[in-house]
């Protein structure tokens, strides 16, 4: 008799995620409990226009921020409020890539150094040991060996990006949160980052989540797509499938409104999005005065 394998845990699951800032108000709610899980090995996107929340998702699963309420297990683990002294071990699991490589990279610091630092504070106590691994990792994302000795300023936008890449990756990470890493690259660098961003993961199993705000880029790089608006999901499901046939109103808008990806070389203007949605807020205004 042949059994069946038990389907495997996710790498990644959030469950009811609630991430509130106090304003002069009271309390403004950037993300009201949303709930995903990302297998190992694959790649989720979270996609919306500017201030949906889907940043805020990504500074509070790699605890930059502590969530309000909500659970997010890594490898089954909650690290939600997790404090920092047990935190600490597990941050090099989950690790991040920002979304500005000018200013994410310590300029006074040379390429060597920045990777190296994360080796540093995990207790990699040869020099020389660390020297060796921060020149492998930068060979890996296809820099120079001269790359080690020069600092931020002596780099292009997509160079300093691939040493944010190379930095996040010296802790062997199982999961790697983009926040719109290639959205401050134009489009032959972003394309080059992307490739070697499914390099990486092939050949290690790396666990994707990639915030976006580009539809071209997230059809490239992911196998699932989460839809955010006001901090809330309105979609989810298969990549090809959401964006081919979007059920949501506010994923078509966001798909109607989507510019060709060869002209974007940043964030896509609110007044494009605002545009789209016109006809169906206005629709929907009638549909309700119909009922």
């Amino acid at each position: 008799m042949t059994g069946t394998a038990a389907p495997e845990t996710p790498i990644l699951q959030v469950g009811d995620l609630v991430v509130e800032y106090p304003v002069p108000s009271g309390v403004f709610r950037a993300v009201d409990g949303v709930s995903f899980s990302v297998g190992r090995g694959r790649t989720l996107a979270v996609v919306g226009e500017s201030g949906c929340g889907k940043s805020t998702i990504a500074r509070a699963l790699v605890r930059l921020l502590t969530p309000t309420a909500g659970t997010i297990l890594l490898d089954g683990q909650d690290i939600a409020r997790m404090p920092e002294r047990r935190l600490r071990p597990l941050r090099r699991r989950i690790q991040m890539v920002f979304q500005d490589p000018y200013g994410s990279l310590d300029p006074h610091l040379t390429a060597a150094e920045i990777v190296a630092e994360p080796l540093r504070l995990s207790g990699v106590r040869s020099r020389a040991e660390r020297a060796a691994r921060a020149a492998e990792l930068l060979d890996r994302v296809g820099l120079p060996a001269s790359a080690g000795e020069r600092r931020p300023p002596e780099f292009s936008g997509g160079q300093r990006q691939r040493v944010g890449i190379a930095r996040a990756l010296a802790s062997r990470p199982d999961v790697l949160v983009c926040d719109e890493a290639t959205s401050a690259l134009d489009v032959s660098v972003q394309a080059q980052v992307l490739d070697l961003l499914r390099e990486i993961q092939r050949e290690s199993g790396l666990t994707y989540l990639f915030i976006s705000h580009n539809l071209g880029v997230v059809r490239e790089i992911s196998d699932d797509v989460l839809v955010m608006r006001d901090g809330r999901v309105v979609e989810r499901g298969p990549t090809d499938r959401v964006l081919a046939t979007p059920e949501h109103p506010y994923t078509r808008a966001l798909r109607g409104a989507a510019l060709d990806p060869a002209t974007i070389t940043g964030r896509k203007p609110r007044a494009v999005l605002a545009a789209a949605l016109a006809p169906t807020a206005t629709a929907t205004a009638t549909e309700g005065a119909a009922r």
